[in-house]
């Protein structure tokens, strides 16, 4: 069940960090609600996770794939533009989830 948290805290983060785009600085309110709610939710979600899962693996998963979603959500929904090299660099930060998942001794791998 702590996996499933953990996943709920990514998705809620990268909702609110999505919505912080639309929030035009917290000028409009119905995406500076989604912003407050969806980081809420996050850090709730990842406290829970935190009973089991080590503060330095949740986070680094966490940050990790929050970041390369937040990335490709800016290029699919945003128009934002992405290199070779930050490509590369995603695809990095997805193989270091990967291979913290398979062989970490801290996750049971």
């Amino acid at each position: 069940m702590h996996w499933l948290y953990l996943a709920l805290a990514i998705v809620a983060e990268v909702v609110a960090t999505s919505a912080l785009k639309t929030a035009a600085g917290f000028t409009r309110p119905l995406p500076s609600l989604l912003v407050v709610l969806g980081y809420g939710v996050a850090f709730y979600f990842l406290s829970l996770s935190l009973r089991v899962v080590p503060v330095g693996v949740a986070y680094a998963i966490w940050s990790g794939v929050g970041t390369a979603l937040i990335a490709v959500i800016g290029w699919l929904l945003f128009g934002q533009t992405l290199d070779l090299a930050a490509w590369i660099g995603l695809a990095l930060i997805v193989a270091g989830v990967a291979v913290m998942q398979v062989f970490s001794r801290a996750l049971g791998g």
